[in-house]
């Protein structure tokens, strides 16, 4: 067995076993970093397979943007972890019937061109996991796709941003271009005046009283 089939199978068994944990823990925290390891596995994979590009893309965008996020959201939100585990075992016939039929679909699939005697890796699947020539690809052959979605994805963001900046009235709305605007005089006033404490009145009181008794 060669050392590469070796390090497929102990990073499918790992990803697999940390994809259980991430349904199975109690702790959604826990569920999170199981997700993670899952991720960063699955890049392993795609790095055996010569997809470089796709494992640096679920490295740096799932795991180092998604997954940042989901746990900055579950550690700051209270979640009541009874209350997300009602009905959990009482969904998990169905759940676990639709992952076995997707398992035995796919394993349909992959058996079917795992078996044929045929079988040949193409020439130019040896470039599929270069930079490069995806690159190519996309800017000459697919360049108007590429386009397309990042414009879907820039109204995306122009979305967000304009309904997170809507005035509502169960929120404070300040202007953000009256906030830049403003300079550093307006934002604080130095005032010179006489330090007074109660105290020090109380301290007044009574030697204006010892000095003047009639007062």
């Amino acid at each position: 067995m060669e050392f590469t089939t070796v390090l497929f199978y102990v990073f499918a068994a790992i990803m697999i076993v940390a994809a259980i944990q991430v349904i199975s823990a109690r702790n959604p925290v826990h569920a999170a970093l199981f997700l993670v390891l899952t991720f960063f596995n699955a890049a392993g994979i795609w790095m055996l397979l010569k997809a470089e590009f796709l494992a640096i893309v679920l490295v740096l965008v799932y795991v180092g943007a998604v997954m940042v996020l989901f746990l900055f959201v579950v550690m700051m939100l209270d979640i009541n972890l009874d209350k997300l585990r009602e009905g959990f075992w009482s969904h998990f016939p169905l759940a676990a019937a639709v992952g076995v039929i997707i398992v035995l679909e796919m394993s349909a699939v992959l058996l079917r061109g795992f078996l044929r005697p045929d079988n040949h890796v193409p020439a130019a699947a040896d470039k599929i996991g270069n930079t490069k020539y995806l690159g190519i690809e996309i800017f000459t052959h697919y360049q108007f796709a590429f386009e397309v979605a990042a414009a879907i994805l820039l109204l995306a963001i122009v979305a967000a941003v304009a309904l997170t900046l809507r005035r509502r009235k169960d929120s404070k709305y300040f202007d953000p271009a009256a906030a830049v605007k403003v300079k550093a005089k307006d934002r604080i006033r130095i005032v010179s005046m006489k330090a007074e404490s109660e105290r020090a009145e109380n301290n007044a009181t009574a030697a204006a009283a010892t000095v003047n008794p009639e007062a």
